[in-house]
């Protein structure tokens, strides 16, 4: 059973609703070679989170205070599951180090919820080049609404196991060359699509995607193919604007306007 969690300090609210909260690392577990996944003792205010949004992450020691809050130097962690109205859980990669017991600052909720389809009947996830964590919250509450979901792993994302994953989503390992079997079917029976891409490259994997989706879909119409980004954010408010992109008629900020962005709408590399 869980520890009986201490009272959190009160939560410091900012800008956008975004509060700095404490969280405590209840249980640890191993899911996959590379992944494990934590189970977070949270604030309450953190038990709404909807797919898409994210929280800002550091860890502290226990003599933290509020004189050494600080924004910058965090990590974009998108949770995965939500176990109970105090419980989140994240993923990361096996070869960090946590404990049970360990304090974490957390700064959130971060960007927008994702906007799904009001009839959504097949939804098309791409993660390219990086782990489909940040994707993965979205599966129970689509599945139990009788979402179909496929899954594409595309280059270094096929070293990602998905056993853990429910099983009534579809995977499939795209080959080398970003083609797999049935791609024409699986490209235009989608209603929606999301596509995660490696950070560092965005607008460029964002474009190679578009290009493979173009050549096998002939109407590509807007709010249908959306990117998912995931670089780290400096301050998570708006304030630094390092996380602008550039839109169409407009520039947008991950961090309060993402993380999802429509690739039709996106200036591409």
């Amino acid at each position: 059973m869980p520890r009986t969690v201490a009272p959190f300090p009160k939560p410091t609210i900012m800008k956008g609703g975004m509060r700095e909260t404490q969280a405590i690392v209840e249980r640890i577990k191993r899911v996959n070679r590379g992944y494990q996944r934590l189970e977070l003792a949270v604030d309450r205010s953190l038990s709404s989170l909807l797919p898409g949004q994210a929280l800002l992450v550091r860890r502290i020691s226990k003599d933290y205070e509020a004189e050494n809050w600080h924004p910058y130097l965090r990590e974009l962690w998108f949770p995965v599951d939500i176990l109970a109205s105090n419980m989140l859980v994240l993923e990361q990669p096996a070869r960090e180090q946590f404990l049970p017991g360990q304090l974490l600052s957390i700064l959130g909720p971060i960007g927008k919820p994702l906007r799904f389809r009001q009839k959504l009947r097949n939804l098309l996830l791409i993660a390219y080049e990086t782990p489909p964590t940040p994707l993965l919250l979205m599966l129970p509450p689509l599945l139990a609404q009788g979402t179909s979901i496929t899954l594409v792993a595309m280059g270094a994302a096929r070293d990602y196991d998905c056993a853990h994953l429910p099983e009534e989503v579809e995977i499939i390992q795209a080959n080398d060359d970003h083609s797999w079997q049935d791609m024409v079917m699986t490209v235009g029976w989608a209603d929606q699509a999301f596509v995660l891409v490696g950070a560092g490259l965005e607008l460029t994997r964002f474009a190679e995607v578009m290009r493979l989706i173009r050549a096998r879909r002939q109407d590509v119409p807007a709010n249908t193919i959306f990117g998912f980004f995931q670089r780290q954010l400096p301050c998570g408010v708006g304030a630094c604007q390092a996380c602008m992109l550039p839109i169409r008629g407009a520039a947008k900020l991950q961090c309060l306007d993402g993380p999802a962005f429509d690739l039709t709408q996106l200036r591409l590399a």
